[in-house]
């Protein structure tokens, strides 16, 4: 085989990777997002704040792999978080240390937080629901600045779900989906109001974002696929309840009412990851347990 045939096979082998690897899909689809995103929209504001969240994440993730692991980790997730992280924080004026620290809480809780060797936390998720926590009056998430443009809303929603169906997580993304759309028509039923007010935030971008990238994280979900359509139903009903309890004014939730869908994920995922986790070990120790011993001679 010639050297310009072995590139050109090289080169071919890469780019069927890219397009079937779930890994690679992933990143193709949040650079999509972000494309599109900052050409019809100019969402980010400025490109320091990109600059600072991808950049944060690479270097934090490139350390703590080092140094707590020993090995160099793929940049994969990093690269997906710092991209999430742009997106979706919307600090006051031109702040960017939001950006920073979010950037490496996110990462950082990969390592700190962890259980039975796994992170609990989608890493975006928690970094921007902890900022929203620590600093409401600084920090906010992107909500109505990406609008409710039908053709880009088009492009992402049709290119999100032939990716997350390549990926073998579109049960996940469609369960939220119809979870949202009937707890909607629940509240609307209850409440009263317009249900297009209801339906609404599944359209805009940070719902996107969620339903993409957060809920279906692969490291952040529990092992089975009746497991992750339970545990997606139960985020989706707990922001219906944090939604309602914000309709109601209760006071002692009022720090959850900045985005109750990020919030519902960073209560019931980790719980959720927890207890599979735990219900996996002991079922892994029962069966060791339950085979038979060589017999000694």
């Amino acid at each position: 085989m010639t050297s310009s045939s072995a590139s050109l096979r090289a080169g071919h082998d890469t780019l069927r990777a890219w397009l079937t690897e779930p890994r690679y899909l992933i990143v193709l689809l949040i650079t999509l997002v972000l494309v599109v995103a900052q050409w019809q929209f100019a969402i980010l504001g400025s490109y320091w704040r990109l600059a600072t969240a991808l950049g944060v994440c690479l270097v934090t993730e490139l350390a703590f792999s080092w140094f707590v692991r020993g090995k160099v980790a793929s940049l994969q997730s990093a690269y997906v978080s710092g991209i999430s992280m742009a997106l979706l924080t919307k600090p006051q004026m031109t702040l960017l240390w939001p950006f920073a620290l979010g950037a490496f809480l996110a990462i950082s809780s990969k390592y700190a937080l962890t259980y039975r060797g796994r992170h609990l936390w989608n890493p975006s998720n928690f970094a921007i629901c902890l900022l929203l926590l620590l600093a409401p009056e600084s920090v906010a998430v992107l909500s109505h600045q990406w609008g409710n443009d039908i053709a880009t809303n088009a492009v992402i929603w049709v290119f999100g779900l032939i990716i997350a169906s390549r990926a073998g997580v579109l049960h996940i993304t469609a369960t939220y989906v119809v979870s949202f759309l009937a707890l909607a028509l629940a509240r609307t039923a209850i409440f009263g109001g317009p249900l297009g007010a209801e339906i609404a935030p599944l359209t805009g971008p940070m719902y996107q974002l969620f339903v993409f990238f957060m809920v279906t994280d692969p490291r952040t979900v529990v092992k089975s696929k009746r497991g992750q359509v339970i545990v997606v139903a139960l985020v989706a009903l707990a922001e219906a309840l944090i939604r309602v309890a914000g309709d109601l004014g209760l006071p002692f939730l009022s720090p959850l009412y900045a985005s109750p869908p990020l919030f519902a994920l960073t209560i019931v995922g980790p719980v959720a990851l927890a207890i599979d986790l735990w219900r996996s070990e002991r079922s892994a120790a029962r069966a060791a347990a339950a085979t038979p011993k060589p017999a000694v001679a």
